[in-house]
């Protein structure tokens, strides 16, 4: 009689830890998903089609529920999702997606992993708080590790794709600080597909303006990059990010930050297996000091918190959710992080 209960308390113990594990590697293998993708689909199209039938499939599905009568999104609630969208799946998203056609996934991916570095400049310059040590040593190997990457033993980069991708990130850094202040729907899943939405929208409109629409060959994209598409939304944009919100809300906040530093390392590795990517030095190199730079954002933050956390009762929660910390970032996210850290997908924003 015993039985059954101690499973079901097993199966639940699990599904947290399953669902984080889905945001490592979902995530981690975006960034070769989009390397598919844009091989024979132009990149701005092949992003905004992405996030428009997303965004549409998971509004049709949570709106009747958490999106109608007095929950339904107020005029301040879509100018909050416009000026999230145009940061973090335009800039930041659409400028990966271009710097994708000449730039390796895995080293797009380290790049991205800047965003936490990023996100505490950003918002210490907002807030007009002080810039700590921490904060300088971290930004100093971020910059290290990016110059590494570009310019370091072995590298064969091209710098105009790896430039557009830093721009993108440091696009998703400022999306994800001004998306913790900004008014928006209570329910994330909400938030993440009316971002998607207009995002898409944003995308498939600069695609136009660029002439993307007269570079799609149809009879001439592959299989490849059909795959890459269909996993991008499906997985990277619905999958994962449901999984984020429940591992998020069951897991400490320590625990979630670590897809920070694990997403890039997941994207290396995929693609140096499947991607046929050279693992050179300077990727080794420029890596591991960026992922160094992110641990020391994240894990600086976590232990400041368990300190302070010391005193107080049993039972108090330690601080803010994930999504709500206000100190470092997707990217993702939910979106999202895609890159970032334990706030990289603020309220609802999808990698």
């Amino acid at each position: 009689m015993l039985t059954e209960p101690k499973l079901t308390s097993t199966r639940r113990s699990l599904l947290p830890w399953l669902a984080l594990v889905t945001v490592w590697v979902v995530w981690g293998s975006t960034y070769l998903g989009i390397q598919m993708a844009v091989d024979t689909i132009p990149p701005l199209l092949m992003a905004g089609f992405r996030y428009l039938i997303a965004g549409v499939v998971m509004y049709a599905i949570v709106a009747p529920r958490h999106a109608s009568g007095a929950n339904r999104p107020t005029k301040l609630h879509v100018r909050s999702a416009l000026v999230v969208a145009a940061l973090m799946l335009v800039g930041g998203n659409g400028l990966l997606s271009v710097g994708e056609t000449t730039v390796d996934s895995g080293l797009a991916a380290l790049i991205v992993a800047t965003v936490p570095v990023w996100m505490v400049l950003i918002n210490a310059a907002v807030t007009k708080t002080r810039v700590t040590l921490t904060m300088t040593l971290a930004l100093l190997l971020g910059t290290v590790g990016v110059g590494v990457l570009v310019g370091g033993p072995g590298a064969d980069v091209d710098t105009g794709g790896a430039i557009l991708v830093l721009i993108g990130s440091l696009c998703w850094a400022a999306g994800s600080v001004y998306a913790r202040s900004a008014s928006l729907p209570p329910h994330p899943l909400v938030v993440a597909s009316l971002e998607m939405v207009i995002g898409g929208v944003l995308l498939v409109a600069l695609a136009g303006v660029k002439g993307e629409f007269g570079e799609l060959e149809l009879a001439n994209v592959s299989t490849e990059s059909i795959v890459g598409f269909l996993w991008l939304v499906v997985a990277g944009s619905m999958l994962a990010f449901t999984a984020y919100g429940y591992a998020n809300a069951t897991l400490p906040n320590d625990t979630m930050a670590t897809y920070a530093y694990v997403n890039p390392v997941v994207a290396v590795a995929l693609g140096t297996l499947l991607g046929e990517e050279e693992l050179s030095p300077n990727l080794l190199l420029g890596g591991a000091v960026i992922v160094s730079a992110v641990v020391l954002i994240v894990g600086g933050k976590a232990i400041t918190r368990r300190i302070k956390g010391r005193g107080a009762p049993p039972g108090d929660s330690p601080g803010a959710s994930a999504a709500e910390t206000p100190d470092t970032e997707a990217p993702d996210s939910e979106a999202a992080s895609d890159p970032a850290t334990e706030s990289s997908v603020p309220k609802g924003s999808s990698r």
